[in-house]
């Protein structure tokens, strides 16, 4: 089966939970299966962007990047966080490929449309799975960084919840997993949600019951499903020892999307 994988927050800048979760990823493919993996890295990058002076500002969940702030974001996803994440996955004996979405120009973005501009915040466009195949066909991990070249030559800083959405469309996934710090999705008594249609990702929007950066995951989660993705799902870190599990067993922690 093909997974595709998203680790943010403190699945990235913990040990503890960098180490369980890529011993998870490491099992798969042992068993056999093809695990693409996207990383985000925004506590990484606003650590870079405060030693520098430099501060950050978010909307509606995504970070507002100037030119300053996009070459600082390539900097950390595309090098520090990315390399941290392969020699990782080296460590418990997994080959890993670590590359951003410009390389072999895999992932194309355009700038996202909002009101106010956000920057070079971008939107994947189009994509090429074939570089992914070829490191799959070698037994390999790709290890990709939300970050893409636009048609018009600049890199964007992409949404890493919308770059993971984006890959599982793109490779026609049986399953898109996001790791999080979060023990999942929260209903209006605060009581984590097991199950999760995307009819009800609106109203929840609209009553503020979901917002910061939950939005752009959320979103992200409904296009992969209306794409094709068979399984969406959404897994505290801690719990990244059942990622074998995820398809042949049940398993309670997390929130599962649906279509309905």
């Amino acid at each position: 089966m093909r997974f595709v994988v998203k680790l943010g927050g403190a699945g990235l800048v913990d040990d503890e939970l960098l180490m369980g979760s890529v011993k998870a990823i490491a099992a798969m493919v042992r068993a056999g299966h093809q695990v693409a993996v996207v990383h985000g890295g925004g506590v990484q990058l606003t650590r870079a962007l405060e030693a520098m002076g430099h501060r950050s500002e978010f909307r509606d969940g995504l970070r507002v990047t100037d030119a300053k702030t996009r070459d600082v974001a390539l900097m950390v996803f595309a090098g520090e966080v990315n390399k941290r994440l392969v020699a990782a996955l080296a460590g418990v004996g997994q080959a890993a490929v670590g590359m951003c979405g410009g390389d072999g120009m895999q992932f194309r973005a355009r700038r996202k449309r909002m009101e106010p501009d956000l920057g070079f915040v971008g939107e994947i466009a189009s994509s090429d799975p074939r570089w992914m195949e070829a490191i799959w066909g070698l037994r390999g991990v790709p290890v990709l960084a939300p970050v893409a070249l636009g048609f018009d030559g600049e890199y964007y800083n992409v949404n890493a919840d919308e770059m993971a959405a984006a890959c599982a469309r793109s490779v026609k996934a049986d399953a898109l997993v996001y790791l999080t710090d979060v023990p999942g999705v929260r209903g209006a008594d605060g009581e984590v949600l097991r199950w999760l249609s995307i009819d009800q990702i609106a109203e929840m929007t609209r009553t503020a019951v979901i917002s910061g950066g939950m939005l752009p995951k959320l979103g992200a989660c409904r296009e992969a499903l209306l794409h094709g993705v068979k399984r969406v799902r959404i897994l505290p870190a801690a719990a990244a020892a059942r990622l074998p599990e995820l398809c042949s067993a049940r398993i309670e922690e997390g929130t599962e999307v649906m279509v309905a």
